[in-house]
């Protein structure tokens, strides 16, 4: 068996080197294998998209990416792209590693992330690409879990570590009850697959790739990184009344009432409407922060959305 050539692209603040040449150590003996691995490191003014590039043109079989969703996020953006078919595995290191836990990469584990990569078969995931006007100017990006602005996947990410440990999901509900209750809603004109939506005023817009995040939690339940359409959250809570139908939306018709019924299309209620989409153009009437992937990008008021199906193969 010839040996595989892997391009390690690792970020030097989430692990070191030699617990990854460690790791790929004992998952080449398990999966009963050899490989040549060349590294690439990396930095500040190189989240992944540069040395992808550098381990593209110097030839593999395998990009293994060693970091957290930022760092995913850069090369899956650059190996979209570059629509080569090289494939791709993930050493998720990082807090959210939102884009593992929907694939089923063992977290936490180096040996166990390097066994999946080395003998693992690869899926074909979609990727999203915005486009987005900021102070700066125009700039194109890719993401593969999710994006949007007010009630985000960053905010969640960060939700409180003492009491997920106390109560598991619930400690979402606390957490998305603190963000609603801080949040202004807006103005925003959404075109959707090339049809206008009626007018609507929300503090949060998500469109996903993945739905499922830490926890456990579903905030997209039709989500599939793989069928070719993103899934779009809107919600428009308002006042007391307005907080509690969408935490009875979320957490019970899209998730208790939908595991125990088998339900398999996303319920909207008053606050929270769900849709699928292919492309997506948003115009904000006030400026919002917006972000992919838990990466803020900055405020925006335009913001357009499409989807490359099948753009990465990830193992």
């Amino acid at each position: 068996m010839s040996a595989q050539r892997l391009s390690i692209i690792w970020n030097p603040v989430k692990t070191t080197r030699a617990d990854l040449e460690s790791g790929l150590d004992r998952a080449a003996s398990a999966a009963g294998t050899t490989f040549e691995a060349i590294w690439f490191e990396t930095s500040e003014d190189d989240a992944g998209q540069g040395v992808t590039a550098q381990a593209l043109a110097a030839g593999t079989d395998l990009l293994v990416v060693a970091g957290g969703d930022g760092t995913v996020r850069a090369v899956a953006e650059r190996l979209a792209e570059a629509d080569t078919g090289t494939e791709l595995a993930i050493v998720p290191l990082g807090t959210g590693n939102l884009l593992a836990r929907n694939l089923g990469v063992p977290l936490n584990d180096i040996p166990g992330a390097l066994t999946r990569a080395l003998g693992g078969e690869a899926r074909a995931i979609d990727v999203g690409w915005l486009e987005i006007e900021l102070a700066g100017g125009p700039e194109r990006h890719a993401f593969a879990v999710m994006a949007g602005f007010g009630l985000d996947a960053h905010m969640i990410t960060e939700t409180d570590e003492d009491l997920k440990d106390k109560v598991g999901w619930l400690a979402y509900v606390e957490s998305m009850g603190r963000a609603l209750a801080a949040s202004d809603t807006l103005e925003v004109r959404i075109t959707a697959d090339g049809q206008a939506h009626d007018g609507d005023s929300v503090h949060t817009l998500l469109v996903g790739n993945c739905g499922t995040l830490q926890g456990g939690f579903n905030l997209l339940p039709d989500a599939d990184p793989s069928d070719g359409e993103l899934d779009l959250l809107l919600l428009s809570a308002d006042g007391a009344a307005g907080w509690l139908d969408t935490m009875r939306n979320l957490v019970w018709d899209n998730g208790i009432k939908r595991l125990a019924t088998g339900g398999t299309v996303a319920e909207s209620s008053d606050s929270a409407t769900h849709l699928r989409v292919r492309s997506l153009r948003l115009e904000l009437m006030e400026p919002r922060v917006f972000e992919i992937d838990g990466e803020d990008l900055g405020e925006t008021t335009r913001v357009s959305i499409t989807i490359q199906p099948g753009a990465v193969r990830v193992r």
